[in-house]
This record gives C-alpha cells, structure tokens and sequence, in this order.
C-alpha cells in the first residue's frame, strides 16, 4: 500500500518511494536520510510532528513535511 508517512501509524514502516516537495524542503529531507529505496519507522504519530527512525536516528518532522514523503508499507 502506498501512503504518506504521516499516514503510517507508530511501529509501521515504510520503504521511501519519492518526495513531492520544491527544491529546499526535498533537499533537506535527503540530508535527513530520507531518500528512495530507505526504510523508514515511525515511532510517535499522534497529534503534532511525526517521530521516525531513520538509520538508527531518531527525529521529529512536522506533520505537513512528513505528507510530502510518499512511502510503501512494509508488512
């Protein structure tokens, strides 16, 4: 199934597919280590930012930069 991250519930994950973003915002989430083909946890989304993990690291994005990421649910 193909969502946004912010649609991901805590302790789901997703493979990143692509970002629908303008230059700076994609560009600043490739440097966070959100780039295709990446799998991506979410550990905290209920109301506010999303908490997700990364390569290990552990960080928060605000709910409408996480909508921008589209990403595959990883049974």
């Amino acid at each position: 199934m193909i969502v946004p991250l912010s649609g991901l519930r805590p302790r789901e994950k997703g493979r990143v597919l692509s970002i629908l973003a303008g230059k700076g915002a994609a560009r600043r989430l490739m440097e966070l280590g959100l780039v295709p083909g990446e799998t991506v946890e979410v550990i905290s989304n209920y109301h506010g930012p999303v908490v997700v993990r990364v390569r290990g690291c552990v960080f928060a994005l605000g709910r409408g930069l996480a909508s921008k990421v589209v990403v595959e649910v990883i049974d």
